[in-house]
């Protein structure tokens, strides 16, 4: 019999569960708190295997090659000279794109925007989700995949007596996508078709092209995507936030940066960065912000109620591995629950938890080592 299946969180993490229950027959509803949608809020990413495997799953297998390839990386000093090279063949995909792609294949009926859930309270036979918009949901079970400030993992952990809070780790990633065609020379000439580095104490950056806003890969129509991980205290971080009306958020979006904030990057970035970044972070008028957090989840299913994601384990951006491990966990989700009775919802999660917990804890310990240099 096919499962009504609650999903908290309508990014790639929740569709991509969304797809992998759907192909199985059961039913997916899914609610995104962010009312416009989502779509040109992601950067760039480099494509690992799970990806993949969930686009040969899909039928969506052409997806994998819509990127743009960097044929060796660059890494830089503090004055832009090429302190080693090595050839390396690697593809970058927009996040936008796999994204809509996915999003492409839920209904519009079944995925619903400006709706969050609030409240979760379960049994042994149903789970009851309340949302913001005061609707009621009862389904045979609840996915969270609501990202890095999850209400389902706080109430998962509530229950289980955790704190459910991710941790500081004291620096953030300024983040930005300039089109290609605004590259200034000193940027375009040293790192287009190629993935750069620059590595310092304190301070990390990165740069690589991805396809533009509707998946374009004509050299000039594609965008730039930079990172630069820099140390950020706290009560720094706590003021940054407070600046551009976030508290208690987890990240700034594009637009959401205060100017004074903007500018101060960019000043930095001239003293700070080799030229050919610091001209690329100068150049983009929309600079966004992620800091830093850890966490892993003691549990990953509670009852009916189970994590997926960010939700379950936050790994810093330089393992590259977040949207793969989503991947991860969304098709181990959908194998486990294949053919599923409602009775057997409960054994088949934990098979679930069993396959991808120590996976998960795996992946946010590998990138506290890559991000011991921040310290």
């Amino acid at each position: 019999m096919p499962l009504h299946i609650g999903i908290s969180g309508g990014s790639v993490g929740g569709l991509f569960a969304a797809t992998q229950l759907a192909r199985h027959g059961h039913r997916v509803t899914l609610f995104e708190r962010s009312p416009h949608g989502l779509g040109g809020r992601g950067a760039g990413l480099v494509i690992q295997q799970p990806v993949l495997d969930l686009l040969q799953r899909e039928g969506l297998q052409d997806l994998a090659g819509h990127g743009v390839w960097a044929e060796q990386r660059l890494y830089l000093d503090d004055r832009g000279n090429v302190i080693g090279r090595e050839p390396r063949r690697q593809m970058q995909v927009s996040w936008d794109v796999l994204f809509a792609a996915f999003r492409g294949r839920i209904g519009d009926a079944d995925y619903h925007p400006g709706v969050r859930v609030e409240d979760v309270e379960e049994n042994r036979q149903h789970v009851l989700v309340r949302c913001s918009d005061g609707s009621r949901h009862r389904v045979d079970l609840l996915i969270g995949a609501d990202g890095q400030a999850s209400r389902v993992r706080r109430g998962v952990d509530t229950r289980l007596g955790a704190e459910g809070q991710p941790g500081y780790a004291g620096y953030v990633a300024w983040r930005g996508l300039l089109p290609e065609r605004a590259l200034p020379p000193v940027a375009a000439n040293q790192l287009l078709e190629r993935m750069a580095f620059h590595f310092a104490p304190q301070r990390q950056a990165l740069g690589y092209l991805v396809p533009g806003a509707q998946g374009e890969l004509a050299p000039g129509q594609r965008r730039y995507n930079w990172v630069w991980y820099r140390h950020l205290a706290p009560a720094a971080l706590a003021r940054l936030m407070a600046d551009a009306g976030r508290e208690g958020a987890l990240s700034l979006g594009p637009g959401q940066v205060p100017a004074a904030w903007a500018a101060r990057l960019r000043a930095d970035a001239a003293r700070g960065l080799p030229p050919s970044f610091a001209a690329v972070v100068q150049a983009d008028p929309r600079p966004f912000m992620q800091p830093i957090h850890d966490y892993a989840t003691p549990q990953m299913v509670h009852g009916r109620v189970a994590l997926l994601g960010d939700a379950a384990f936050i790994a810093r951006p330089h393992t590259a591995m977040g949207v793969a491990k989503a991947a991860a966990d969304a098709m181990a989700l959908g194998d486990a629950l294949a053919g599923i009775e409602p009775a057997g919802v409960a054994t088949a999660l934990l098979a679930y938890e069993q396959q991808r917990l120590q996976a998960g804890r795996a992946i946010v310990a590998y990138g506290q080592r890559l991000g011991e240099s921040m310290a």
